[in-house]
């Protein structure tokens, strides 16, 4: 669109605006309408506050019960010996590990569901999990270091999710977005069958039983040693979902909408769906394979805050924390044996997913 020059008092000047441009900058307008506000910072500042608490009071939980002045001695190392173990060696990692892992899965499934439309997608439906729960087991079936085998689930993860984005590249016609997630299935079961060959070939009094524990989940060996070399990981996965926020936000309009306000759906799409995996691929490596945290916790995030994603974020990853340390915590002290967070997360999850099909109709954006 070009209009006729106009005169003014300082002289005579030409405006032009491409079509394109234009409505670069009302989608620009559009999604960054939806950014955090006063609403959005307050209520995560809230979330955040409820977490705190939650992670002081899980590192007073435990079989050996340890005060509130006792465990804030030991935070700031003037606590008893035996306090300062149990607190700053053994819950401080865990608490940390909860969290870490609880955020990073919803934030994944917050960006899932956001790319494709659909409040019942979850980390796993391209077969990150799958993947990892795959290299992990053939790194236990090799007798690996733990260490090995964490990168082995990590790797596993990643090339899942390569060969799943090949393959749909590869199938010319059709719903790219339907050929992508029905590629995931596919892979995510071709991984999972050879998980059961691997666990079918394993020693059963040694090698299966580490295998069957850690594809249920679990935070009950993790270490600072563990977090660590996650963090890096997380946090460059994290940066770009951050800042392709707004469009996101517009890509779950649909790819029309996303390219007429002047955005590449598909490169974005491949951004998102690598930080994704990239962030799911980290803690899995920690944590082993924890179901449906990725599912539920998205939800309840949109039902509180809406599907802005600017706020539905940091709401999710909040949330998500918090659910997992509850979760986690239930786990260490339910019962005299440890209760894999892969149960506990399922248990409380399926009814919610049944929830959300019964609800589907009603829409969603």
């Amino acid at each position: 669109m070009t209009r006729r020059p106009s005169s003014t008092g300082h002289g005579t000047r030409s405006i032009s605006a491409t079509p394109s441009s234009t409505a670069c900058s009302n989608g620009q307008r559009a999604g960054r309408r939806s950014d955090a506000g006063p609403r959005g910072i307050g209520l995560n500042a809230a979330l955040a506050s409820v977490l705190a608490i939650l992670a002081f009071a899980a590192l007073m939980v435990g079989p050996y019960a340890i005060g509130p002045l006792q465990t804030v001695a030991a935070l700031i190392g003037l606590g008893d010996p035996q306090a300062d173990i149990v607190v700053n060696r053994i819950r401080l990692p865990r608490v940390a590990g909860a969290c870490l892992v609880g955020a990073a899965l919803a934030a994944a499934g917050a960006s899932y569901q956001a790319l494709f439309r659909n409040p019942l997608v979850s980390p796993d439906i391209l077969g990150v999990s799958a993947g990892a729960g795959l290299g992990a087991v053939a790194g236990i079936f090799l007798a690996l270091p733990v260490a090995l085998i964490q990168l082995s689930a990590f790797a596993g993860g990643l090339v899942a999710v390569a060969v799943v984005m090949a393959v749909a590249a590869a199938v010319r016609g059709g719903d790219r977005v339907l050929t992508l997630v029905l590629t995931g299935v596919v892979i995510g079961a071709l991984a999972g069958a050879a998980t059961s060959l691997l666990k079918v070939l394993a020693d059963p009094y040694d090698q299966l039983p580490a295998i069957t524990f850690w594809l249920l989940g679990s935070l009950a060996s993790v270490t600072s040693d563990d977090i660590l070399p996650a963090l890096p990981a997380v946090a460059l996965g994290l940066v770009p979902l951050v800042l392709l926020r707004w469009r996101i936000n517009v890509l779950s309009m649909g790819d029309e909408e996303a390219r007429a306000l002047g955005i590449e759906a598909a490169r974005v799409r491949l951004l998102v769906i690598a930080a994704a995996t990239l962030v799911t691929a980290s803690v899995t490596a920690v944590a082993g394979v924890v179901g449906w945290v990725g599912l539920v916790i998205p939800h309840i995030a949109r039902m509180l805050v809406g599907p802005a994603f600017a706020r539905l974020l940091p709401a999710s990853a909040l949330i998500g924390a918090g659910y997992l340390l509850v979760v986690d915590t239930a786990a260490r002290t339910l019962a005299a044996i440890e209760v894999p967070l892969g149960i506990l997360t399922a248990v409380i999850g399926a009814p919610v997913f049944v929830w959300l099909l019964a609800s589907g109709r009603r829409g969603w954006t």
